[in-house]
C-alpha cells in the first residue's frame, strides 16, 4: 500500500468509503479491510480498543491494503499523536466544538509549523516508508488527516471557524450525537428536519474551506444518499451492527423454516 494513500485519494477529489470497527479485534479490522474498504476506523472512543490492540490493528489494516484510522476518546489528544506514531493515517476527534478545540487537535496531530507533534514515528515509518526526518515531517503533515467531529449546537454554530483552522483537514458528522444534542436529549432521529439541515450546513462549511466533508452512516443505502449530498469520506456501518444484522437474518431464515419459532435456538 502506498504511503498516505487515503489523503492522496481524498485530496484528488475521490469519494472514499470506510469500514468501522468497535470490537477491539485486529483480525476483525483486517477482515473488513480485505473485503475491499479503502479505510477502516478503529473506534477507541466507544469501542473496545486498548493500546496493544491499536498497534496490532493498525498494522493488520495496513497489511490488508487499507488505511487505518483511529477515533480517539474525548479530549485524549495524547492518543492522537501516539496513534499516528503507531501508523494510523487519520484521526477522528469527537466533540470539537470551537476553533480553540480545533487548534488543540491540530497541534497534537501535526508537526511544526502546523502543530506541535513530537517526533518519534519508528513504527509509522515501517508502514509508511523509511525516509529522512526532513522528508517525513512535511509528508506526514500532508498525508495524515485530521477529522474534527461536529456533534453539538456549539460545533454547528462554529463549523466554518473549525473548518478554517490550519491543520484541520475534514469535518466529520456524528449524526446520532448531533441529533441527540439538537433535540436536547429528547430524541435521536437522524432524519429530523433540523438534523437534515445541519448535515447540509456542515457539508457546505467543509467545502467552503476547501476541506473534506465526512459522515458516519449506519448502512450502505444512507451512505449513497450522503455521497449525492456532497460527502466524500463516508463510513458504512460497524462490525457490531453488521454482525448482529447478519446473524438476525440467518436466524429469521431458520425460524421460518421451522414454523416461525426461535425457541429451538
Amino acid at each position: 500500500m502506498a504511503a498516505f494513500a487515503l489523503a492522496g485519494r481524498l485530496r484528488a477529489g475521490e469519494t472514499v468509503f470506510s469500514g468501522w470497527c468497535m470490537m477491539g479485534s485486529p483480525i476483525v479490522a483486517e477482515t473488513i479491510a480485505r473485503e475491499g474498504f479503502a479505510a477502516v476506523v478503529l473506534d477507541a472512543q466507544h469501542g473496545l480498543w486498548d493500546t496493544a490492540g491499536l498497534v496490532a490493528g493498525i498494522g493488520a489494516v495496513h497489511h490488508a491494503g487499507a488505511a487505518a484510522m483511529v477515533r480517539v476518546p474525548l479530549n485524549d489528544f495524547a492518543l492522537v499523536s501516539r496513534a499516528l506514531d503507531f501508523g494510523a493515517e487519520a484521526i477522528i476527534a469527537p466533540m470539537i466544538n470551537n476553533a480553540a478545540d480545533a487548534r488543540q487537535f491540530a497541534a497534537a496531530a501535526k508537526y511544526p509549523p502546523l502543530g506541535e507533534r513530537s517526533f518519534g514515528p519508528p513504527r509509522a515509518t515501517m508502514l509508511q516508508g523509511q525516509m529522512p526526518a526532513t522528508e517525513y515531517l512535511p509528508a506526514a503533515n500532508s498525508g495524515t488527516l485530521t477529522l474534527a467531529m461536529i456533534e453539538t449546537p456549539e460545533a454547528l454554530a462554529n463549523a466554518e471557524a473549525i473548518a478554517a483552522t490550519p491543520g484541520i483537514d475534514a469535518l466529520f458528522i456524528g449524526p446520532y450525537d448531533l441529533s441527540t444534542s439538537l433535540s436536547a436529549g429528547k430524541a435521536q432521529d437522524i432524519n429530523a428536519p433540523e438534523v437534515d439541515k445541519a448535515i447540509d450546513q456542515i457539508c457546505a462549511a467543509a467545502l467552503k474551506a476547501g476541506k473534506i466533508p465526512g459522515i458516519y452512516c449506519r448502512d450502505a443505502s444512507r451512505a449513497l444518499d450522503m455521497v449525492k449530498r456532497g460527502f466524500r469520506f463516508v463510513t458504512v456501518g460497524s462490525d457490531f451492527s453488521l454482525m448482529r444484522e447478519s446473524l438476525a437474518a440467518s436466524l429469521k431464515t431458520l425460524a421460518v423454516a421451522r414454523g416461525g419459532s426461535r425457541d429451538a435456538f
